[in-house]
């Protein structure tokens, strides 16, 4: 019989293709949905949970020998208290795993933390490559990398704590900047940057470097982790070398334009961004990241899990196919090269 495994937040971009991933693998999926009327596919238990909340989760970690504890907050701007990120990251996230415990069935907790957790906070004149030894410093960090800090370390001081009987192995991974086909027709934060660029929303690109990691290759890292026995008690970076945003659109522009699209190819000077964002809320949280490396290692996910990741160019241009198949955004017609 196939072991049951819970995937939280089932109708996330990322849970999705978790869940499509271990469908095809062999697993027995169950997922927690915030209302009742959330699409997910045919082959996939439906259990309502949310994270604010302790209701459900008995009944959703029941029976199951791992959980993927994927979902978690993504704002698309900064929020004025941060306690509205941090609180339900870190409470959410401890509800999800006091569940786990008390089931007494989960061998594994998987949670997806981020590289927000091992990257920022640092002072951006450090280019050290980062890796797993590493953790954001929280007192330098903005709200939503605090968050994802926060609720990790709580993660890890959640089950050092919990009593032998009761205590299960966790894995973290720590994907960077997320692209990739969508799995519905909404468009998701973390291809935002792209669907801009593709409409021609923004004149030019800001100097912002970006660790992409191709959703479908997280999806398999997940399943990687969850079943590869020498992972319990690791962190895992996953994600591959910066790519400054210009050299994106370049992508972009070399695949598209002359396609009915006109993406910018020009690099948008640093000042001239933090100008914007005083006045544009769905810039806030650039300017921290402008001009700032994003070097970091996946050497360890690739040597212990056995993890690949598919070319970047692959990624953007897929995430870009995606956007368009969709009707997201549209070519025009009357755009030339």
């Amino acid at each position: 019989m196939p072991e049951r495994v819970l995937v939280t937040g089932g109708t996330g971009y990322v849970a999705g293709h978790v869940i499509q991933e271990l469908l095809e693998h062999g697993y027995e999926v169950r997922t927690t949905v915030r209302t009742a009327t959330d699409a997910l596919p045919g082959r996939v238990e439906a259990v309502r949970a949310d994270l604010t909340s302790d209701d459900g989760w008995a009944d959703a970690v029941a029976d199951c020998a791992y959980v993927l504890h994927v979902a978690s907050p993504f704002p698309a701007t900064s929020p004025d208290d941060e306690n509205e990120l941090i609180r339900p990251a870190v409470d959410g996230t401890l509800r999800v795993l006091r569940a786990a415990a008390a089931a007494g069935t989960v061998k594994r907790v998987v949670l997806t933390s981020s590289l927000a957790a091992v990257t920022a906070g640092h002072d951006r004149r450090d280019t050290a490559m980062r890796t797993e030894a590493d953790w954001s410093i929280v007192e330098s960090s903005p709200a939503y990398q605090k968050s994802k800090t926060l609720a990790e370390r709580a993660a890890w001081d959640f089950v050092a704590e919990l009593p032998e009987a009761q205590r299960f192995e966790l894995v973290a991974v720590n994907p960077g900047w997320v692209l990739g086909p969508l799995g519905t027709t909404s468009a998701r934060t973390s291809v935002e940057a792209v669907r801009r660029l593709l409409i021609r929303d923004i004149p030019a690109s800001p100097r912002l470097a970006m660790a992409i990691v191709d959703v479908r290759d997280l999806a398999a890292g997940h399943r990687l982790a969850m079943e590869t026995p020498s992972a319990a008690g690791n962190r895992y970076i996953m994600a591959g070398d910066e790519i400054w945003m210009p050299d994106l659109a370049g992508i972009l522009a070399a695949e598209f334009n002359g396609r009915g699209f006109r993406v910018p190819t020009g690099t948008l000077p640093s000042w001239v961004l933090r100008l914007m964002a005083r006045f544009d809320r769905s810039l806030r949280l650039v300017p921290y990241f402008v001009d700032r490396r994003e070097r970091v290692s996946a050497a360890k996910a690739q040597r212990e899990l056995g993890w690949t990741m598919r070319p970047v160019r692959e990624t953007i241009v897929d995430t870009a196919a995606s956007l368009i198949e969709k009707e997201i955004v549209a070519p025009k017609a009357s755009v030339a090269a």
